[in-house]
């Protein structure tokens, strides 16, 4: 029996976030076993207490696992208090119920990625320990040569932070930058980005393909699919 907080209890069983549950749970809407309840930390027992929300019995949704195709400029959030454009935009009219995201892709960050209501799927792919490549598309500012590439590969050292690159190759050169794929193990905050900074490179586009041995494909921008069976699957192993 799985104990948590009443706000996270919402968003564990895919009716909200868990901001947005802290707002209802505030607003007097949410009730736990009969009684109005405010707190948002409210210790909650999953599939022993009762919740409801406007009096109406909120039970787990059904597991869904899709993937997106991000486009630029978008945050991954579901509220942006500085009023951005959020990925959610593009599930906009779906009949979904509440998703999170599976990781992280910064604003200026596109490609794949994963939304799921399953904590445990999600967690599995997310955990440093469980070394779940993801895999990207770079444009870099400048060129590189064997030797800078060399260095580039045994990562760097950035605010005090040992950022490692599990893979990096050079796909294409133009006259003035280049495109690398670069595969990571591990993910931390804008970790990427911070590499090739550390390296004075300055990073043009980056574009997530691939995480385990899903692919983004021909997915258009923007666009969104469920994933199937062996596809979940496949990331649960």
């Amino acid at each position: 029996m799985t104990r948590t907080g009443l706000a996270r209890a919402l968003s564990k069983l895919g009716h909200c976030s868990r901001s947005q549950g802290t707002v209802l749970i505030r607003a007097g809407q949410v009730s736990l076993n009969g009684r109005i309840c405010r707190n948002p930390e409210q210790p909650v027992f999953l599939g022993k207490d009762v919740i409801q929300i406007k009096e109406a019995p909120i039970t787990a949704a059904e597991p869904i696992y899709l993937m997106l195709n991000k486009p630029r400029g978008l945050v991954t959030t579901a509220q942006d208090e500085a009023g951005r454009d959020t990925v959610y935009q593009c599930f906009q009219g779906a009949p979904l119920p509440h998703l999170s995201p599976v990781g992280r892709l910064d604003k200026a960050s596109e490609g794949l990625l994963l939304f799921t209501n399953d904590n445990a799927w999600a967690h599995r792919i997310t955990d440093p320990s469980t070394h779940v490549d993801k895999t990207y598309h770079v444009q870099v500012s400048e060129l590189l040569d064997d030797d800078r590439l060399a260095r580039l590969r045994r990562g760097a050292i950035h605010d005090g932070e040992l950022l490692s690159l599990r893979k990096v190759t050079l796909l294409r050169s133009g006259e003035k930058n280049c495109w690398l794929e670069i595969t990571l193990d591990e993910g931390r905050n804008r970790h990427i980005r911070r590499v090739l900074e550390a390296h004075g490179l300055e990073t043009l586009r980056l574009i997530r393909i691939s995480i385990g041995s899903l692919a983004l494909s021909t997915l258009p921008k923007g666009q969104w699919r469920h994933l199937r069976p062996d596809e979940v699957a496949a990331l649960r192993a």
